[in-house]
């Protein structure tokens, strides 16, 4: 019996989303919203710049390194619960890697401001 309650329920759910998709269909091929938008004026210029793939890279590393960070915190938590020395070699090496990586992203000029 609750079988086939919960059968209908997904049924009538899996319905309404289907109904709910075809009503909502947009066009995503309009002249308009692939043209740009200046106040109902013909762009002078090309409203797509071109992309620094320099920044782009440094956002990545800081992407990188952002996550690295994030596995150091449990590291800290874990400082009651850990043997001393693993705990400081495993910190340690952890830590080395992450220099080493800041060095080799220096070494290359991933890190250089200016262009």
């Amino acid at each position: 019996m609750i079988f086939y309650m919960h059968l209908m329920i997904f049924g009538i759910s899996l319905t309404l989303i289907l109904i709910s998709f075809s009503i909502s269909k947009k066009t995503f091929m309009d002249r308009e919203k692939a043209s740009p938008f200046e106040c109902g004026f013909d762009p002078k210029s090309s409203s797509r710049l071109p992309f620094s793939l320099q920044f782009f890279l440094i956002a990545v590393i800081f992407l990188i390194f952002d996550v690295e960070i994030t596995l150091l915190i449990p590291l800290v938590m874990t400082i009651k619960m850990a043997n001393l020395l693993n705990y400081i070699l495993i910190v340690m090496f952890f830590l080395s890697i992450l220099l080493a990586g800041l060095y080799h992203e220096w070494s290359q000029g991933a890190l250089d401001w200016a262009i």
